[in-house]
């Protein structure tokens, strides 16, 4: 497909209409959704939504594992006029309990083990909690439903929360169309078509988890949902399934290359996405080893503009490093501290333009205006921009790199250092699987550099040999002042490699 301008936004509710009607969409656990089906149960499930919040724009949230209900959720939500609100059942009932009170929810559908996980003063007064299945079997049985609705794309759509590693979690507002013109950029530069099967692997409460549906569904291709214990389920999942497109974030992309792949888990790979964190090149060269027929997206995106930049596939091997350039519909410009447009090579802030900024934080003014200021006079959208805080800069052939994000830089001895720089050498030195790298408070220096580090297999000298290599390729500056080795690293909700836990850990 062309994408020579901006399109048409539409209500999010028709991307259920995509899809030829008798091809497969959601591929559940004991049955596979046709797209007519699909249209069906989106119907049925929005008129009973309906009928029990009849208030459009209300909050209704969800709070389980993948199936039928929480796919369904983000269409039949938004053909209903209602706010999906979707909680990653990763969350213990405080978490729940602060999204639910924040966003004011009229409505909690969820699976009945956290339901029942629920403590006094949890759900916030006049909110209905009502388990899926009960909800499900209800809405299955209508006679009728609601047909594609005309809901003003502009409307908010959906509250989507942060994993919260800085404070407690933002509710990120986003329209029809910034899901819809996300869906639509994201499947053009795959290069996704209706003979596609994507494994959803990635939390639904998640920005990239949620366009494995959307993205797929514009396209008429077709979803396993997918929750997983071990690693070796997503690679049988894979040759179970032919799963064509796997989106994933480091640690898990990690793990997946420290294990076997089939044939028939590798043969049907078209494509895999990362976001969420930046590739190595180890992993890079991991990756293309065992699929060197599929085609590798490394890509950068913020919550507050869903996805800003991707790597195209035919650059990976040259540019392994690089952030890529922006995805359609996005414009990402590099501003200098002195607001102008950063030199090639010059670092910068990374500013996300465009129809893909979200609304704001949700009744979180003081936040929203920190983060979402009037674009750049040089934008050519206008309007409201996203300053993410990272920096970034742009090189002559106008690839982006990051350089690290601005509240995260380590400060120490007068020094500004990058964590990803340290993190970097770590894992060039071939002894280490994934590192940390941290400013802990030091009397003397200001920050102390800390690295956490999980050693490479079968690297049984890493302890002792990665502080000889690191004193090689860094300054004295950069080099860490103590290197905490990890069997394993602690995950946020949404996979990432938690930061804060780990800075938490450090400080007690």
């Amino acid at each position: 497909m062309s994408l020579p301008s901006l399109p048409q936004a539409k209500p999010l509710d028709h991307l259920a209409e995509c899809g030829k009607a008798g091809d497969p969409a959601l591929v559940l656990k004991g049955e596979t959704l046709s797209y007519e089906a699909l249209r069906t149960r989106v119907s049925r499930l929005s008129q009973w939504l309906i009928d029990h919040v009849p208030e459009k724009g209300s909050r209704v949230a969800s709070w389980s594992s993948k199936g039928e209900l929480t796919c369904l959720m983000p269409l039949a939500a938004a053909r209903a006029g209602l706010v999906h609100v979707p909680i990653n059942p990763l969350l213990k009932h405080a978490q729940a309990k602060h999204i639910l009170h924040d966003c004011g929810a009229s409505m909690l559908i969820g699976n009945k083990g956290r339901i029942a996980s629920l403590q006094e003063g949890d759900v916030p007064h006049g909110c209905a909690v009502i388990e899926e299945t009960e909800a499900l079997s209800q809405a299955i049985v209508l006679e009728s439903g609601l047909g594609p609705s005309d809901n003003d794309p502009e409307e908010l759509c959906a509250i989507l929360y942060t994993s919260g590693s800085t404070g407690r979690p933002k509710g990120v507002m986003l329209s029809h169309a910034n899901l819809w013109l996300g869906a639509v950029s994201v499947a053009d530069y795959l290069g996704m078509a209706a003979d596609d099967v994507t494994l959803g692997v990635l939390p639904l409460s998640f920005d990239y988890g949620q366009n494995q549906l959307l993205s797929t569904w514009f396209a008429g291709g077709s979803v396993v949902p997918f929750d997983y214990l071990f690693a070796r389920d997503v690679v049988k999942a894979c040759a179970k399934h032919g799963v064509t497109t796997l989106a994933a974030v480091p640690p898990l992309w990690v793990q997946l290359t420290e294990i076997e792949w089939s044939e028939d888990a590798v043969a049907p790979m078209r494509r895999m996405t990362n976001s969420g964190g930046a590739l190595t090149i180890d992993l890079v060269r991991d990756l293309r080893s065992i699929f060197p027929d599929a085609r590798l997206f490394p890509m950068y995106g913020l919550t507050e503009a869903f996805r800003s930049t991707y790597l195209d596939p035919s650059l990976v091997d040259e540019h392994p490093t690089s952030m890529g350039t922006a995805i359609p519909f996005a414009e990402i410009l590099v501003i200098d501290d002195g607001g102008n447009i950063a030199d090639p090579g010059e670092e910068g802030e990374l500013v996300h333009c465009g129809p893909l900024v979200a609304q704001g934080y949700w009744q979180d003014a003081e936040r929203t205006a920190e983060r979402f200021k009037p674009a750049p006079q040089v934008s050519k959208f206008g309007g409201m921009a996203v300053w993410s805080g990272d920096r970034v800069k742009r090189e002559a052939n106008g690839l982006l790199y990051f350089v690290g994000r601005r509240d995260a830089m380590i400060k120490s001895a007068g020094n500004r250092i990058s964590p990803q720089e340290v993190e970097e050498a770590a894992l060039a030195s071939g002894l280490v699987a994934e590192a940390v790298a941290l400013g802990v408070p030091d009397e003397r220096l200001g920050h102390a550099v800390h690295l956490i580090a999980r050693a490479e297999r079968g690297a049984e000298d890493a302890e002792s040999e990665l502080p000889k290599y690191l004193a090689r390729e860094l300054p004295n500056f950069m080099q860490p002042q103590v290197i905490h080795w990890r069997e394993a690293m602690p995950l946020n909700p949404n996979g990432k490699i938690d930061r804060t836990a780990l800075k938490r850990e450090l400080a007690a």
